[in-house]
């Protein structure tokens, strides 16, 4: 199963075309900008940027990415999608710092709408604790890689919205003492039955993840340890 996943991912899509014409290559980059926008903007803020000044670099970045042929210099070998992704925007950074700050917030092409309050509050928000910009864009990728897998988790479970609420709770941590009782009665269902239901929650929630670290690596030996890093990032 997990073969036929990986065979379908976004960034192998997005790799092919290096080869030539692949049909849904800018679809698949595309979304996925769209999905890891965020550690970007983290990194350049971590990096002595404004709020003002991140948004219009993003922006800037973004549309270099997705219509200057940036793809050209994508390496296979070295075909993590996070990896890549941090290197294309150092580059653009120091290369295209100046133009980017002459353009007019606004002025150029809006390619992902960056929401003035949650971008800039996720980064109020972010740990206290020093984290040079590297380390704040690693962790930014492995919340976006949790959160999207979650939102998927949440999408499967369509028409079960009350029992998703309840048992949710139980993927991040431990049950504490009485904690499946108290779900059991909320849900109707004994303690053993939610200790089931919270088994295949996580399971589930486990193929998701994996399935989403797949859709940023080109080989399916890379998606272990891309998980082990994130997770990594995730407790530095």
């Amino acid at each position: 199963m997990r073969d036929r996943v990986f065979a379908t991912t976004s960034w192998t899509v997005v790799l092919n075309a290096q080869r030539g014409d692949s049909p849904g290559s800018a679809a698949a980059l595309d979304q996925l900008c769209r999905t890891y926008w965020y550690p970007l903007y983290a990194y350049v803020r971590r990096r002595g940027h404004s709020h003002e000044d991140a948004q219009d670099l993003i922006q800037s970045f973004l549309v270099s990415l997705l219509h200057r042929g940036s793809l050209r210099s994508v390496v296979k070998e070295k075909g993590r999608f996070r990896s890549f992704l941090l290197a294309a925007l150092s580059h653009f950074l120091a290369d295209e710092w100046d133009k980017a700050r002459a353009q007019k917030r606004g002025g150029g092409q809006i390619i992902i709408s960056l929401d003035d309050q949650d971008a800039d509050g996720r980064y109020q928000a972010e740990p206290a604790a020093p984290r040079s910009p590297e380390e704040l864009f690693d962790r930014g990728f492995a919340l976006a890689v949790l959160d999207t897998a979650l939102g998927r988790l949440h999408q499967e479970h369509d028409g079960r919205q009350k029992q998703f609420a309840v048992l949710q709770q139980f993927l991040g941590e431990m049950p504490s003492e009485g904690a499946y009782e108290r779900a059991g009665l909320e849900l109707n269902l004994t303690p053993g039955a939610v200790r089931v239901a919270v088994h295949r929650l996580r399971q589930r929630y486990r193929e998701l993840v994996w399935a989403e670290i797949s859709g940023t690596v080109s080989s399916l030996s890379e998606v272990e340890d891309e998980l082990s890093l994130l997770l990594h990032a995730l407790r530095g």
